[in-house]
């Protein structure tokens, strides 16, 4: 019994912290009103209060029910800590499944993967094992290539243009029930909960294909941080066509290279060349066109234009937190790009899991969804087109590389902001194109002075002399 000790105290955490957890919930229901109807949820009584403001208090539910595996992580983190339960405990499943979070893979020499082994455990992150030889592929001819290169653009301008128009029919326009009556979808977590689902069993599904070169070794809580900004900007992207039309959202998410430029500095104390800056100053320059030349007369009020800007703009401090995060542990631990997308997908997946669970979501969307079948079928194309993106883009990014991929993905913005006006009837000024000619414009020229300082780099160290060994 004495060596089950720290297995159940593990337990115990999780148990201790959903009952508080539950508690909790039942005192804000009543806060809401729940005490007079106690067959609506807590995310039906959000739903009831005021528009402009509603988007406040879910997200402090939300992050109510992200503390469901937080808190239970962060104590199981600092009892390992004090106990030294790694050393002394059994070779349990709960103590592989703690080694696997807290250590990861980070030996070669298979002393830290024997307890996994023994468990009968083994990491859906981590992929089968590595091929013994390295195979050289063999080399594109110029036809080859060309084909290549299609077949990502049009992947990626398929999924992602998908993506989008059926992201802002589920968020703005109305479907109807088998009765005849129009609603509105307003759960923007179980949009989140189901793309990033899909994504980890599609990523999963091809890391038990695909044979990686890089055996993964970064500890499984590493992903949380970058999975919790993740989602947290998936959140605020869609609770913001709420407020602003599509093609504003989709200019600011050009802008986001500001963010994600101060964010470098902060986290990982990056340095950027001059025209990084003048690039970044344009893009900005442009959006201030944009949206004074794009009002929209059903969103025109100042609480809600002030709310659409508010969330775009904490959309863009997690999303550059993400980028940033995700490059470090890149760095650190030399994952491949699957490996990261199923790491974050899995524990994004857990996160708006575990809050929908506590606000009831679940089965207002699952409610929603068997009134309204048109809405089924956009939800699964939605997941699809999102998951299918994410694969084409770490497919691109490998063969041709990150310039070419940010010019297909400028070229998708551009065509899936006048994409949107044509289905949507956004109407645009002469102002607005402007600022968008000038956002685009500044994008180029940001890859094309990359890829100019690189083949400068390059010369300059072709022409380094060698030193004598």
């Amino acid at each position: 019994m004495s060596n089950r000790a720290p297995d159940i105290i593990i337990c115990g955490f999780f148990v201790l912290t959903l009952l508080v957890i539950h508690f909790f919930s039942d005192i804000l229901r009543t806060a809401l009103g729940g005490n007079y109807d106690t067959h609506r949820t807590l995310s039906q009584l959000v739903d009831a209060q005021a528009k402009e403001y509603s988007w406040i208090l879910k997200l402090l539910v939300n992050c109510f029910g992200y503390s469901c595996v937080f808190v239970p992580g962060f104590l199981i983190y600092k009892y390992v800590q004090r106990t030294n339960y790694l050393e002394k405990s059994d070779k349990t499943y709960i103590h592989a499944a703690v080694s696997m979070c807290i250590n990861g893979n980070t030996g070669f020499d298979g002393e830290r993967d024997e307890p996994l082994q023994k468990a009968g455990v083994e990491s859906v992150v981590a992929g089968p094992s590595p091929p013994a030889q390295k195979s050289t592929p063999p080399k594109r001819t110029t036809s080859q290539e060309a084909i290549l290169l299609i077949w990502c653009f049009g992947g990626l301008m398929v999924s992602y243009l998908t993506w989008g128009v059926l992201q802002e029919k589920i968020m703005t326009q109305e479907y109807y029930n088998f009765e005849g009556v129009k609603s509105h979808f307003k759960d923007s977590q179980f949009l989140v909960f189901s793309n990033r689902f899909l994504a980890f069993i599609v990523a999963s599904i091809v890391l038990q294909y695909k044979r990686p070169m890089t055996r993964h070794r970064a500890p499984l809580y590493k992903y949380s941080f970058a999975s919790f900004s993740n989602i947290m900007s998936a959140w605020f992207q869609y609770e913001a066509l709420k407020f602003v039309n599509f093609p504003t959202q989709v200019l600011a998410k050009s802008c986001k290279i500001i963010p994600v430029m101060l964010m470098g500095k902060i986290l990982s104390k990056n340095k950027y060349q001059c025209y990084e800056y003048f690039t970044a100053v344009l893009i900005s320059l442009g959006m201030v066109f944009f949206m004074m030349g794009s009002a929209n007369s059903d969103k025109s009020n100042g609480v809600t234009t002030m709310t659409g800007i508010v969330l775009l703009a904490m959309y863009m401090i997690f999303d550059s937190f993400t980028a940033n995060w995700q490059g470090d542990l890149f760095k650190a631990y030399a994952m491949t790009p699957l490996q990261m997308m199923c790491g974050v997908n899995l524990f994004s997946t857990i996160f708006t899991a575990a809050s929908l669970s506590v606000q009831g979501g679940f089965m207002d969307s699952l409610t929603f969804a068997t009134e309204h079948p048109k809405f089924v079928f956009d939800i699964v194309v939605l997941s699809i087109s999102s998951a299918v993106g994410q694969l084409f883009i770490f497919y691109t990014i490998s063969v041709f590389g990150p310039v070419v991929f940010t010019i297909i993905m400028t070229l998708r913005q551009a065509t899936a902001i006048l994409l949107s006006c044509l289905i949507y009837h956004h109407s645009i000024s002469v102002l607005g194109i402007l600022g968008v000619m000038v956002v685009f414009v500044a994008i180029f020229i940001r890859v094309y002075c990359n890829q100019r300082l690189k083949q400068m780099r390059k010369r300059a160290e072709a022409h380094k002399p060698k030193m004598a060994v």
